[in-house]
């Protein structure tokens, strides 16, 4: 059973405001409430008995509060992705001193152009790696990135996506076989051998769960969802991310876990 012991955050900048979004009708975040649901995230997560690295707001990159797609942590070693938006490529560059804080040269490796990948099109399950194909992550970064795995005795494989921004945006493996599942994820053959439990469209957002330690924290106002994590029997912790979801962000973006 995967374990964690350590989690990275980056503060929110008042930048954040300007992130990318494709839901510009949510409006821009406020920036205050941001950094209150920032603050609830990370005690979420030290309840879940990690230690938490804490990073300083960077407000040259907006989007930066997001530290999964510029970084995979597996438990070999931790990839340097090459973020697909071009505004927010240099995060890897940022990231890149605190990962070597925990691993040293020979366990950090690079995905390097003209392969691109974000952290949000990669989903942990075991000890193989679904890789999303989709706008941030070319065919290339995929083959970089499996084959890192594979010279670690890990192993990945691609998961072409038509309809959301990043994998995890509608699919996240909740550990015991158990897989949260919205839209184009329902009928994916790559998942049908998991538990697999669907979201219903209205509450698509509320599939970004993420597992730590046996406790799953899910996102405040979808209550379907809430429900069916509880009737498999994990204990809940629930977190607003309203105002990252307007700025295309959700639990899983806003930290790396390993």
């Amino acid at each position: 059973m995967t374990k964690f012991t350590n989690v990275i955050v980056r503060k929110p900048g008042k930048s954040l405001c300007n992130g990318i979004t494709s839901a510009p009708e949510l409006g821009q975040p406020i920036y205050e409430r941001a950094v209150e649901e920032h603050d609830d995230y990370i005690a979420a997560l030290k309840q879940c008995g990690v230690e938490v690295t804490e990073l300083p707001a960077l407000e040259e990159y907006p989007d930066s509060c997001f530290v999964e797609d510029p970084a995979v942590i597996t438990r070999c070693g931790a990839i340097i992705t090459n973020p697909g938006a071009d505004s927010r490529n240099g995060e890897k560059d940022e990231i890149e001193p605190t990962i070597r804080q925990f691993f040293d040269d020979e366990h950090v490796k690079h995905i390097v152009a003209p392969g691109t990948l974000d952290g949000g099109d990669v989903m942990m399950v075991g000890d193989h790696f679904y890789v999303g194909r989709s706008a941030r992550t070319n065919e290339e970064g995929i083959r970089q990135f499996i084959e890192i795995l594979e010279g670690w005795g890990l192993e990945g494989s691609e998961v072409p996506l038509e309809e959301v921004l990043h994998l995890k945006t509608g699919v996240n493996y909740l550990e015991d076989g158990n897989m949260l599942v919205s839209g184009e994820f329902i009928e994916k053959p790559d998942f049908a051998q998991y538990n697999k439990v669907v979201v219903p469209e209205d509450e698509a957002y509320g599939a970004n769960c993420i597992w730590v330690n046996g406790t799953v924290i899910v996102p405040e106002g979808y209550p379907t969802v809430l429900k069916a994590v509880q009737d498999l029997g994990y204990k809940t912790l629930v977190v607003d991310t309203s105002e990252y979801r307007k700025v295309d962000g959700g639990l899983s973006c806003l930290s790396l876990r390993f």
